[in-house]
């Protein structure tokens, strides 16, 4: 009988070191998800700046989309827009350039915030201007 009683306090023990780990794990993900887009965008705002780049920065379908703003990296996105779930994305559309400084090249930081719920995270990447 002893020994029963060891056994559940060590597991009860066990439980309470580990239940904080997995109480924060929404947040975590959900800051992952946003890491993850911001890649996702940053890398394709790149790619379409290489295919403009090959076409002579004009916007030609399949190979370079006009992005002068953060907002329009979700055009080179796969399917040209956001996951479609419980979370929501927001990019922030700081202007990459503006007026007579609006070139293809101009980099800058943009930010992609996730919100699921009441949580909401964000994760920054470099935009850069294309097809203009």
């Amino acid at each position: 009988m002893i020994e029963l009683i060891v056994v559940i306090v060590i597991l009860g023990i066990l439980a309470a070191t580990a239940l904080p780990k997995f109480i924060d794990l929404r947040s975590d993900a959900l800051s992952s998800a946003a890491g993850g887009m911001a890649a996702a965008l940053g890398s394709g705002m790149t790619i379409n700046y290489a295919g403009c780049s090959a076409n002579g920065h004009v916007a030609l379908a399949g190979k370079c989309v006009t992005v002068s703003n953060c907002s329009h990296g979700i055009s080179v996105l796969a399917g040209g827009a956001f996951p479609t779930g419980t979370t929501t994305y927001a990019i922030t559309p700081a202007a990459l350039g503006s007026g007579a400084a609006l070139a293809n090249s101009v980099t800058g930081p943009c930010t992609v915030t996730a919100t699921q719920g009441s949580t909401t995270q964000s994760a920054t990447f470099t935009g850069i201007s294309a097809g203009l």
